[in-house]
Parts: structure tokens; C-alpha cells; sequence
């Protein structure tokens, strides 16, 4: 049975708790992801590596880079001068936030990088990062201005229909 009433919130030591303990998990993905390529292609087929495989390999240390200040960044708390926790930090687990989709492109260049071991055609799994933030500026900005309703109509018609009663109501009187 689930429980009934206000879903209940995170207080600020339990968010900087999990605050690095999620940094954390996405520094070993970070590490884990950099090292296992570099040790198959720099080391295993160093013979064979060229501008490409360096290239993807600069790329995806830019895109984690920027991907982890940017989260630590958001999980940054602040404490007082005795010590004590004031902030901790955004959520980073929070649905629907910006750290959630930062994560999504740390994972999704993990992946492809490690893919990339095999043929470095799996680097076009990456254009699904762009397609996802346009897909969701279509969603979430563009789509609904586009198609929004003109709202100046709507009273207009009203207004209309107000004038005719009230015209119907004078005739009815004479």
C-alpha cells in the first residue's frame, strides 16, 4: 500500500550526501570510459590510430570536462563559518532537471567512446545529443508558440455574442 499524503522532501545534508556520491559515480564512468580507450586504441592499436582517433579522443575529454564542472558546479554547498551545512547544493538527482540531461551526455559519450574501441563510425551515435535538444526545444519552446491559439479572437467572439443578446433584449422590449 503506498503511503498516503505529501511526498516528502530531501533535506539539504541528504542532497549533499548524494551530491557526492553522484559526482563520485560519474568521475569512475569519466575515468573508466577515458582509460579503457585510450589503453585499446593508443596502446593495443597504436599502429593504426590517426588524426580521427586522437581527435575523438580530445573531443570526448572537452565534453566530460565541461559536463562535470558543469554538475559540480551545481551541487557546489555552502557552509558557515562554525562549519555548519547552509545549502547543499541543487539536486542533482532531481527529475526533470538540467543535471539530468548533463548526465545523459556523460553517459551517452561513455558509451560511444567505448563503441568507438571497435570502429569509429559508432562516433555518429553522438549526433543524438543535438537531435535531443532540438527535439526538446520543439517540445518546450518552439512547438507551443507556433501553435498557440490566438487568444484576441476569443474575446472578440464573445464580445459578438454579449451584443447580440443585448440586442435581442431591446428588440423584445419595443
Amino acid at each position: 500500500m503506498a503511503p498516503k499524503g505529501k511526498v516528502g522532501t530531501k533535506g539539504k545534508k541528504q542532497i549533499y550526501e548524494e551530491n557526492k556520491e553522484t559526482l563520485s559515480f560519474y568521475l569512475r564512468i569519466i575515468l573508466g570510459a577515458t582509460v579503457l580507450c585510450g589503453a585499446i586504441n593508443l596502446g593495443v592499436f597504436y599502429s593504426s590510430s590517426n588524426f580521427w582517433t586522437w581527435a575523438t579522443l580530445v573531443f570526448s575529454g572537452i565534453v566530460y570536462a565541461g559536463a562535470y564542472r558543469s554538475m559540480r558546479s551545481m551541487a557546489q554547498a555552502s557552509f558557515s563559518e562554525d562549519g555548519s551545512l547552509l545549502d547543499g547544493g541543487i539536486d542533482l538527482n532531481m527529475e526533470q532537471g538540467m543535471a539530468e540531461h548533463i548526465k545523459d551526455i556523460v553517459l551517452l559519450t561513455a558509451i560511444v567512446q567505448v563503441l568507438s574501441c571497435f570502429s569509429l563510425y559508432f562516433w555518429y551515435f553522438w549526433l543524438l545529443a543535438p537531435g535531443r535538444a532540438l527535439y526538446l526545444l520543439w517540445v518546450n519552446v518552439l512547438g507551443p508558440w507556433f501553435t498557440a491559439d490566438n487568444s484576441s479572437t476569443v474575446p472578440q467572439e464573445q464580445n459578438e455574442k454579449r451584443q447580440r443578446r443585448q440586442e435581442r433584449r431591446q428588440m423584445k422590449r419595443f
